[in-house]
């Protein structure tokens, strides 16, 4: 029997789930949730994908995500390093994380899922990043109210036992980074201090007919 879900909650991390609802292909097969917590998106996934698979290292993630995905055939969930984990290239038409790659290396993370997606799938990562610039810090500022009344009426809050860790690249780096390893990515920065890069992997080229 599977484990109902706990009472809904609402952070800035869930705040981006719809977006990345909204970006699964129409017709999925795979899907991969990189950082997948205690599996709340990847069973949100589970709607759109006919498999999910959700990957983290933190062991008690993993046996919450286990739990409360009990029952449930399509979900299943990996305890693991993402960079090193036994996933085979190419076998997901989505791959979606949050808030996950900047506890790697990650020109590596992304590397890593542009090679696990099959020819025509597409990526979405929500991230955190640090100000570096005056811009920066100037979005920040204008944003502060609007970011704190959100959480306080939205009663922002997580599950527990969640791994946390700051940013190291800025804004900027991050942008650079993506431009040059996902050629055509669409990047966006977020009024609740996260950002966003969504690419589709180019279809397979057709053989030459001779």
């Amino acid at each position: 029997m599977r484990e109902p879900d706990p009472k809904p909650y609402w952070n800035t991390n869930v705040a981006r789930h719809p977006d990345i609802l909204r970006a699964v292909p129409e017709v999925c097969g795979d899907a991969l949730d990189v950082g997948s917590g205690d599996g709340l998106l990847a069973r949100k996934l589970a709607g759109r994908a006919k498999r999910v698979t959700g990957i983290d290292k933190s062991p008690e993630m993993i046996a919450c995500s286990r739990k409360l995905a009990a029952g449930h055939p399509t979900l299943a969930f990996i305890e693991g390093d993402f960079l090193t984990a036994d996933l085979p290239a190419g076998s997901f038409d989505f791959i979606c994380s949050v808030t996950t790659v900047h506890h790697m290396d990650f020109e590596a993370a992304l590397t890593r899922m542009s090679e696990l997606l099959r020819p025509g799938g597409t990526l979405v990562v929500v991230g955190l990043a640090r100000e570096a610039s005056v811009a920066d810090w100037a979005a920040v500022i204008a944003a502060a109210p609007v970011v704190r009344i959100t959480k306080v009426l939205r009663r922002a809050r997580g599950p527990e036992g969640m791994p946390v860790a700051d940013p190291q690249m800025s804004y900027g780096e991050v942008r650079a980074a993506a431009r040059r390893l996902l050629p055509g990515m669409r990047y966006r920065r977020h009024v609740l201090r996260r950002y966003s890069v969504a690419w589709e992997k180019p279809p397979s080229e057709p053989a030459d007919c001779f």
